[in-house]
């Protein structure tokens, strides 16, 4: 059966915005694009119009940890010291939380997520298999990747066994919709040997990588240099550390995990040496601007980014360092900070910032084509904004209206794969309720 959805503005992304505009659907698939006028002559089926509103691709949100949803504001006073930060993050992630209360954060935080007319997320777990089953509970589209630590190269063998084990697990779990990646978590927490291992896994199982890079100054003094409060705190645990004397960037090349196309998170402390490293062995970039910024690390060369061809996509991170889901905010962000930042002279249009959350997500999760966009025979993975909001009217022009003048709170519908997740205020088929009040319980256990 098909169904039409149409209102005052589509947006295709791939193509220009086109007024008055539909989409038909036909079970998971997009089959129709264009002037309502058109649809309706080419397809018969139930129609369902939206206003004054504007149908998009879903978004994308290309680096989150769902299952840290329940930390949002516990680590506010530790934001000035990184190390800090993970340490409190850690310690209460391994010694507070129970399974359960894992699997409740990432459901509430895929509710958020439908909520914000998010349809696919990057999910970087260290319990894979439970954030797995909540994604696929709420409905949504992703890949969640197997967070692998271990900064001690005499235990390097005994991780990658245990990280192999964890996967095969996870391949069981997969669906059409939810798939499982790997992630060494970062360059800071994973010795050499143990990245090397697991780029040959990732290559020889096909399997995607996700990792965080060039994130902060700690790091980088670490892997330049052996000092800073990363190589304090190894040091601290009798961890033998050799700084190999190069950028994160370029270690990363050295032990092979950029010969994976991996998907780096941050990317904040890069020069065009490493910017060159990146496009030429195809790596994608998570940009996480909000995140980044609250935590005091800086801005990543966005605009560099996208001049150089690079795929770049847009992450919220954990609410626990950004303390909302929400693209449109992280694009709205992208956009002005690089513009304020910008010493080029290259200008991020609302056009590209709208690209970041959408078809550059799909590039950033290898899944071109298939969504981040509305186009005949891709999937039906969308979401409708209302546009009739006083802090959105008048609005001369949909595409910066939706940008720099909407947030996921204005999401009418979310569609994935053809199933509305999202409508009418609530997330199908779940008990948002007992959710809400689990997280209440979690909070007063956290403290």
């Amino acid at each position: 059966m098909t169904t039409i959805y149409s209102a005052r503005w589509l947006l295709p992304v791939a193509a220009p915005a086109i007024e008055d505009g539909a989409v038909a659907v036909e079970e998971d698939l997009i089959v129709g694009v264009g002037p309502l006028s058109s649809i309706v002559e080419r397809f018969a089926g139930r129609r369902s119009d939206f206003g004054e509103a504007a149908i998009l691709p879903g978004f994308i949100n290309t680096h989150t940890h769902l299952e840290l949803t329940a930390m949002r504001g516990y680590l506010e006073r530790e934001e000035t010291n990184f190390f800090a930060w993970l340490k409190k993050l850690t310690v209460a992630r391994l010694e507070k939380l129970t399974p359960d209360d894992i699997r409740v954060s990432v459901a509430w935080g895929a509710c958020e997520a439908a909520r914000a007319g998010i349809t696919c997320v990057g999910d970087a777990s260290d319990s894979a298999s439970i954030s797995m089953r909540a994604l696929q509970e709420v409905g949504l589209r992703g890949v969640v990747f197997q967070e692998s630590f271990g900064p001690d190269s005499r235990l390097a063998q005994e991780n990658y066994e245990k990280l192999k084990d964890k996967v095969a697990g996870l391949r069981q779990l997969e669906s059409e919709l939810v798939k499982a990646g790997v992630s060494p978590h970062a360059p800071y927490t994973v010795c050499a040997s143990q990245l090397e291992l697991i780029a040959q896994f990732a290559i020889a199982r096909q399997l995607p990588l996700m990792m965080h890079a060039a994130e902060s100054e700690a790091e980088d003094l670490l892997l330049r240099y052996g000092t800073g409060m990363f190589a304090e705190g190894l040091a601290t645990r009798d961890i033998e550390w050799s700084a190999p004397g190069t950028s994160p960037i370029q270690y990363l090349k050295k032990t092979g995990i950029l010969d994976t196309q991996p998907l780096l998170a941050h990317c904040i402390r890069v020069d065009d040496a490493d910017v060159e490293s990146l496009r030429e062995t195809g790596s994608r970039v998570a940009h996480c601007p909000k995140s980044n910024a609250k935590l005091g690390h800086g801005h990543a060369p966005l605009a560099k980014f996208i001049v150089q061809g690079i795929a770049v996509g847009l992450g919220s991170d954990s609410v626990a360092s950004n303390n909302t889901c929400d693209m449109l905010e992280e694009a709205r962000f992208a956009a002005l900070l690089s513009r304020a930042v910008g010493s080029d002279g290259t200008f991020v249009s609302a056009e590209e910032a709208l690209a970041l959350a959408t078809v550059g997500g799909a590039r950033c999760m290898s899944m071109p084509g298939m969504i981040g966009e509305l186009t005949e025979g891709a999937q039906a993975d969308l979401t409708i904004l209302s546009l009739d909001g006083p802090h959105q009217v008048p609005n001369h022009d949909p595409v910066a209206g939706v940008v720099f003048a909407s947030s996921g709170r204005d999401v009418l519908l979310t569609m994935v794969a053809g199933k509305e997740v999202y409508r009418d205020g609530l997330v199908a088929g779940i008990d948002e309720e007992r959710l809400r009040a689990r997280m209440s319980e979690i909070e007063r256990k956290l403290y």
